[in-house]
C-alpha cells in the first residue's frame, strides 16, 4: 500500500499538535478556576485547579504517546506490537467517545475534527494490521480436504 505511510505520518503529527492543544486549554481552564476562587459542592478550589493541572498533562501525555506510535510506524513502515496496538486502539475509542460529546458542547465543526483523526487512527490499525496466519482448510466429513 502507497497511501500506509503518509495517513501514519499525519495522524501522528495531527495527535502531537492536539495533545500540545490539549495541554494549553487545560492551562487556561487551570488559570480561569483559579481566578474564580469558587467551590463546587464544597470542594477546594486549589484542588480542583491541581486536578486540572493533573489532568492535562495525563491526558495530553497519552495522546502525545499515541502521534510519537504513529509517527513511528510511518516511518518505520512496519507492523505494530500488541501493546502499541492496544494503546492505539484506546485512542481510537477516546476520540468516538469525545466526538459525541463534542458535537453537543462545542459543535458540528469540532465533531467533524473528530471523526477525521479517529478516522486516521482506523485506517493506521487498519492498514498495519498484522499478517494472521494461513486459515485452516476445509473440514469435509470430519476429514480435512487435501
Amino acid at each position: 500500500m502507497v497511501a500506509r505511510r503518509p495517513i501514519a505520518l499525519a495522524a501522528g503529527i495531527v495527535l502531537i499538535l492536539e495533545a500540545a492543544g490539549l495541554v494549553l486549554l487545560h492551562m487556561v481552564l487551570a488559570k480561569v478556576m483559579g481566578g474564580q476562587r469558587m467551590s463546587l459542592d464544597g470542594l477546594d478550589p486549589d484542588l480542583m485547579v491541581t486536578a486540572i493541572w493533573v489532568m492535562g498533562g495525563v491526558f495530553g501525555a497519552y495522546v502525545a504517546l499515541c502521534g510519537a506510535l504513529l509517527v513511528r510506524l510511518g516511518v518505520r513502515d512496519g507492523a505494530l506490537g500488541r501493546v502499541a496496538r492496544i494503546v492505539l486502539i484506546t485512542c481510537a475509542i477516546t476520540h468516538g467517545v469525545l466526538g459525541a460529546v463534542t458535537v453537543g458542547l462545542v459543535g458540528w465543526a469540532a465533531f467533524a475534527y473528530m471523526m477525521v483523526v479517529l478516522g486516521l487512527i482506523v485506517a493506521s490499525l487498519v492498514l498495519y494490521a498484522p499478517e494472521g496466519e494461513e486459515p485452516a482448510p476445509p473440514v469435509e466429513g470430519g476429514v480435512a480436504a487435501a
